[in-house]
């Protein structure tokens, strides 16, 4: 088939053009009276509220996304300071449910806002921390009223969905936001995540929601799925409007082709996104491709998915590029975590540097390494030594960025240890990494000899009211006075700190003063000032890549003095349940 030849296409695709441009003019022509019958009805107004105004004052004031457009008969004066005040972000939460006000951002300078988040993009962040900036970007309330733009702030929500991954978020966002103005750019992350997943009606469903594609890789989409919808028509006079608009992308071209039947296949492969990686695929019947470590993790997740990786472990594995890309495959789920350390048992060392692994570590590539203090990990008896080499071995894969490569087995061979003979130098290393996800979800189990693990709690979990909470305070309090042997820590003087911050009374115990956290004058302003969104994203900061499991008590402390003297409670409570309670 070549394009030149369908004359017939080309009459109906430039009929339906005129069609559009003529649609455009009339509505362009319908705005703009409009406009005009605004202007004199708002001008007849204003003079009817104030005959007193002569034709020199101003006669009509609008404003346009933030910026105020006087108009007087001599020309066009635009105010620059931006007021901002009535126009909303786009979010998912309400202000109230996290102990906010739509007001969180209006008194923050917009710049120091931007610097921030700028600072915060390039950060892994934690889980707590992740949660902080999902509330900070997607809370409804109204823009900064200074030096930041509604799209400028968009675009830095977008980003955050983005990194985020959170498809089931991203796709709710969208729901409740479609007047957002670069939608395009998170559907196409949506159909791109769902084609790698082999979904190919949600990639086109998520297409379909557009009721108008501007951008060119989301119209190469949108004609595929027309084909896979057998609406082959439809995708021709797609096609065809837009080859005679713009140039369209020689591979897709190629490709369409095939789809269309026009020609046979064809083995030109393309990896630069994941839409033509697939066309690579549909259109290539003995379709092979082997990634590299260096290979984008769209393309790890599309073999995976599609069943084409089921015989990479036939690999030359001594090969150093196929270690590290067994490395990587594990770390993205692809491959089994008890395969790399199988691999790992298999490199040969010299007697001398199992000895001496500490030594011999320095001086090897990483992945060697790690293969090194796995098999001294094998054979060493010692409790002590055979948490150091897997602590060790831990930080090696952290320092890689696989630490998917190990969680869960490290998990495992921990659970192997008896709890009671783990040293203690060694025990935040232990719980950190034995909990795994489901733990987390597993029911508090409260021991009123312990402040911070007691059925105080309870308030916490919204189960108990403040006179009752008051009530048992007092008396475990009182118990914990008498009893010499009580010494209170870190994490009851935090709980009563807390308390104290919500109501309760507490009397003078000597430890609440040791502990006593100062904030610097630049948080003490922003409390003052009821800016509370940039208080959020100055917890991220603080938090940052880290767990809350893995902060000091220093940071901590700071955290939640913050969040006690903002009136951050929900999220305080989310933290203080997160590091208090033992949980069975």
């Amino acid at each position: 088939m070549k394009i030149s030849k369908q004359l017939s296409k080309i009459l109906i695709s430039a009929s339906f053009f005129l069609f559009v441009l003529s649609a455009q003019a009339q509505e362009v022509k319908e705005i703009w009276s409009e406009i005009e019958k605004k202007e004199i009805k708002n001008t007849e107004q204003k003079n009817d509220v104030d005959t007193s105004i002569n034709t020199d004052q101003i006669i009509n004031t609008d404003q346009i996304e933030g910026v105020k457009v006087k108009l007087s008969d001599e020309n066009i004066l635009v105010n620059q300071n931006l007021d901002n005040s009535d126009i909303l972000l786009a979010g998912l939460f309400d202000p109230d449910d996290n102990d906010l006000n739509l007001n969180m951002w209006s008194k923050t300078d917009g710049i120091k806002i931007k610097k921030l988040l700028e600072q915060i993009q390039s950060k892994n962040l934690s889980s707590f921390s992740e949660r902080l900036m999902d509330v900070a970007l997607l809370t409804n309330s109204y823009i900064p009223n200074q030096n930041f733009s509604l799209h400028e702030f968009e675009n830095f929500t977008l980003d955050h969905l983005i990194k985020k991954k959170d498809f089931d978020l991203v796709e709710e966002f969208i729901q409740k936001n479609s007047s957002i103005k670069d939608k395009e750019r998170l559907i196409k992350h949506v159909a791109d995540y769902y084609l790698s997943l082999n979904k190919i009606e949600n990639s086109c469903s998520a297409v379909d929601s557009l009721s108008l594609i501007t951008d060119e890789y989301l119209t190469y989409f949108k004609i595929y799925c027309l084909i896979t919808q057998n609406k082959k028509d439809e995708a021709q006079l797609l096609f065809d409007l837009n080859s005679e608009l713009d140039s369209l992308n020689n591979f897709f071209v190629k490709k369409f082709e095939v789809l269309m039947g026009y020609e046979d296949n064809n083995f030109i492969l393309s990896d630069e996104n994941v839409l033509f990686f697939h066309l690579s695929h549909k259109t290539d019947k003995k379709f092979l491709y082997y990634p590299s470590v260096e290979s984008e993790e769209f393309i790890w997740k599309y073999l995976s998915n599609w069943n084409l990786l089921k015989n990479l472990k036939d690999f030359n594995l001594s090969d150093i590029d196929q270690v590290k890309f067994l490395e990587k495959a594990t770390s993205e789920g692809i491959f089994d975590e008890k395969d790399l350390l199988n691999l790992y048992k298999k490199f040969q060392f010299e007697i001398d540097d199992l000895i001496n692994y500490e030594d011999a570590v320095k001086n090897l590539p990483d992945y060697e390494g790690r293969a090194l203090m796995y098999q001294r990990f094998l054979l060493t008896d010692n409790l002590e030594n055979k948490l150091s080499l897997l602590s060790k071995l831990n930080n090696s894969f952290e320092n890689s960025n696989f630490k998917k490569s190990f969680d869960d087995e490290l998990s495992k061979l921990l659970k192997k240890m008896d709890k009671k003979e783990i040293p203690l130098k060694f025990s935040d290393f232990y719980q950190i990494n034995l909990i795994t996800e489901e733990n987390r979800k597993n029911k508090i189990k409260f021991n009123n000899e312990i402040f911070h693990q007691s059925k105080v709690l309870n308030y916490f979990l919204n189960k108990q009211s403040l006179p009752k909470t008051q009530k048992l305070t007092d008396n475990l309090l009182s118990k914990m006075k008498k009893d010499k042997n009580y010494s209170f820590n870190f994490k009851d003087v935090v709980l009563l700190q807390s308390l104290r911050a919500d109501g309760i009374q507490i009397d003078q115990i000597e430890e609440l003063s040791q502990y006593k956290s100062e904030l610097n004058s630049e948080i003490d302003k922003m409390i003052e000032n009821n800016e509370s969104g940039m208080i959020l994203l100055k917890l991220v900061e603080i938090i940052g890549e880290k767990e809350l499991n893995e902060l000091n008590s220093e940071s901590l402390n700071f955290v939640i003095e913050i969040m006690n003297r903002t009136k951050l409670i929900s999220l305080r409570n989310e933290l203080l349940l997160e590091i208090l309670p033992l949980k069975v």
